[in-house]
């Protein structure tokens, strides 16, 4: 199915404009905001998560850095104990600077603060082939792609090159999980495995 639909010599409307004009006409219009502004403030903070990736970057390794010293805590409370409060603060913080949909396997650090869930094809991997010419999403026409901005955060990034990781498919079962709190166990686990060998030579 084409995207647009070619009405004079030179012009194209896209589908989302035939939608529109198709819709029902009534009085209501939400919040007084034209849709094109209403698109612009979902995005805003999202596209500066991106543009300051490098900043991002630094602040989540010091983040990271402060949640493994926590471990002691969070194994003596019970990491299934904190889990409810700690993925609260994170399903909002991240809401909020990445529109984060709490996959549970969080990969912002691999692909330049654009989470790649926002993906309407939720893509793991680098973009599809129908990105516009504009670098919009063929899904939505009016949001950026998710890959594209990926690419441009990465490019800010010390540790940009990860983008080139292959990623795993999504486990479904790790849905509406704290990231943080797995990803600080399991830093934990490899850090105590790596330092028994060393204990037993000591020894």
């Amino acid at each position: 199915m084409s995207e647009t639909t070619p009405v004079k010599e030179g012009t194209a409307v896209t589908q989302a404009t035939l939608v529109k004009k198709a819709a029902p006409k009534s009085d209501y219009k939400p919040a007084d905001v034209s849709p094109q502004r209403r698109v612009q403030r979902t995005f805003a903070v999202r596209l500066w998560s991106i543009r300051h990736s490098r900043l991002l970057e630094w602040f989540y390794s010091r983040f990271a850095d402060v949640f493994l010293l926590l471990h002691p805590l969070w194994r003596g409370i019970g990491y299934s104990r904190v889990e409810a409060p700690v993925k609260f603060v994170e399903k909002r913080v991240k809401g909020f600077m990445f529109d984060c949909r709490m996959c549970g396997q969080c990969i912002l650090s691999s692909t330049g603060m654009s989470c790649p869930m926002n993906c309407p094809k939720q893509l793991r991997n680098g973009p599809c082939g129908g990105v516009r010419a504009n670098g919009n999403c063929e899904v939505e026409p009016d949001m950026p792609c998710v890959w594209v901005k990926a690419w441009e955060g990465s490019r800010n990034m010390v540790h940009g090159d990860k983008i080139l990781t292959v990623q795993k498919p999504v486990d479904q079962s790790l849905r509406e999980t704290s990231a943080w709190l797995r990803v600080t166990a399991q830093a934990a686990a490899a850090r105590e495995s790596a330092a028994k060998p060393n204990s037993g030579a000591a020894a």
